[in-house]
């Protein structure tokens, strides 16, 4: 469990640029790619090195690290891999750890925003052809600046020529479904982001 020890405002928070500044050598850094290289009360973004990544967006960072997946991640590798992508990286709609969203700060810090974005502008250009995967579930309606977030990220997402997808049925709500439940070889569909957010 993680529950934050305090709202991100009241922390010193890395940019997004010195964070990739690593200086852990706990882990293989060939396979994996974390920023922040150490546990923290945010993360960027995890996941392993490939020529063709699979971008799972979930909706805050929970305990997971290089070598110590919880049961989410390790469902988006095996879900990435079967779906033919060569390696798989976790990001977030808001950075701030929480196992439980209901411990989620009250109101978005905008420098972690900011910043988060940063990272995912980063990680959109590591392919030519980006594949997103929305995977947040109903877990999108916890914090009233959840679905802004999803809107700027949106807008990289266009600049990037991305593609995003879905994986599992989606709600009654129209929120693409939470990856932890997914059967490993489910497959991945066309997801309509921009009706999507017009609903939220």
């Amino acid at each position: 469990m993680h529950i934050p020890s305090s709202d991100t405002i009241d922390i010193e928070v890395l940019t997004f640029a010195d964070a990739m500044v690593s200086t852990n050598d706990d882990y293989d850094k060939k396979r994996w790619l974390y920023v922040p290289d150490f546990y923290s009360e945010y993360r960027y973004i995890l996941g392993t090195r490939g020529e063709r990544p699979l971008i799972c967006i979930g909706i805050n960072p929970s305990t997971a690290a290089p070598d110590d997946l919880d049961n989410t991640l390790k469902s988006v590798e095996r879900i990435a891999l079967a779906n033919g992508f060569d390696s798989f990286i976790m990001f977030n709609v808001y950075a701030q750890r929480a196992t439980n969203p209901d411990d989620m700060e009250r109101e978005c810090n905008a420098l972690l925003h900011e910043e988060n974005m940063k990272a995912f502008d980063y990680i959109l250009g590591l392919s030519e052809s980006p594949a997103v995967w929305a995977a947040w579930g109903n877990i999108i309606e916890k914090r009233p600046y959840l679905p802004d977030c999803v809107r700027s990220m949106i807008a990289l997402g266009t600049e990037h020529h991305a593609k995003w997808y879905s994986a599992g049925k989606i709600s009654k709500k129209g929120h693409p479904h939470h990856p932890l439940y997914l059967k490993k070889d489910t497959p991945l569909d066309p997801f309509d982001i921009e009706k999507y957010i017009e609903s939220l």
